[in-house]
This record gives C-alpha cells, sequence and structure tokens, in this order.
C-alpha cells in the first residue's frame, strides 16, 4: 500500500510540527512543510501531495490565495483548510475555491487522527 504524502502550510513552527507529529502517527509520511503561501504553492508543485493542510492567515500570500493558486494548478488537489475560529467567515469562500474541508484551531490529537483516518477511508472508497 502506497504511503499518503502531507503538505502541511502554517506560519507557525509549533503548529507545522503538531500537525505532522499526528499524522505521521496516523501513517502519512509529511512530503514537506511551508511557512506561507508562496512556499506552499512552491512545495505542491515539487510535491504533489495527496493531501494539503493549508493555513489561511500566513505572510506573503494568504491560505485563500495560496488555495486558487494550487487548484489552478491541480484541479485535483485535496486541500484541507486549518482555520482558527473566529475565521469561520473565510471558510465558505475556501469552500467555493475548492478546499475539500476545515479544521478549526485548536484541536486536540484525537480528532486530527480521526479526520486523517476518515480521510484515507473515503479515499479507499473512491479507488474501488
Amino acid at each position: 500500500m502506497a504511503t499518503n504524502r502531507l503538505l502541511i502550510v502554517d506560519d507557525a513552527l509549533i503548529m507545522r510540527r503538531r500537525i505532522g507529529d499526528i499524522a505521521r502517527q496516523s501513517g502519512w509520511e509529511v512530503a514537506g512543510e511551508a511557512a506561507d503561501g508562496v512556499q506552499a504553492v512552491e512545495m505542491y508543485q515539487q510535491h504533489q501531495p495527496d493531501l494539503v493542510t493549508l493555513d489561511i492567515v500566513m505572510p506573503n500570500l494568504d491560505g485563500v490565495d495560496a488555495l486558487r493558486q494550487i487548484m489552478q494548478h491541480d484541479t485535483r488537489a485535496r486541500v484541507v483548510m486549518v482555520s482558527a475560529v473566529n475565521q469561520k467567515e473565510k471558510l465558505a469562500e475556501c469552500i467555493d475555491a475548492g478546499a475539500i474541508d476545515f479544521i478549526v484551531k485548536p484541536f486536540d490529537k484525537a480528532g486530527l487522527m480521526s479526520f486523517f483516518d476518515r480521510y484515507l477511508a473515503a479515499k479507499r472508497i473512491n479507488e474501488e
């Protein structure tokens, strides 16, 4: 079975590490980490990950614009927005731009592991 590859995008190093640790415990390979939207687009094109976790508020290029550029490059990209509770109004814009789901910060380990497991289960069903 192929390893599922994740690109983690967040301007906070501690968030990237936390998401990465939880993803690895869920059987994912972290293909890369980006600290802003510009890096996110470049790393997506370079690594072609199976899934991207993408923060909304970041320097240089925010998550909404990075999402649009990623989707322009690959309409099949699977991007999950990571958002603080006070950013909910942006989430509809992200879904319209192609995001498949969202994770609200702060999240707990069990909730994020459950999300990764649900994603993999849905992916297996779609591949059958």
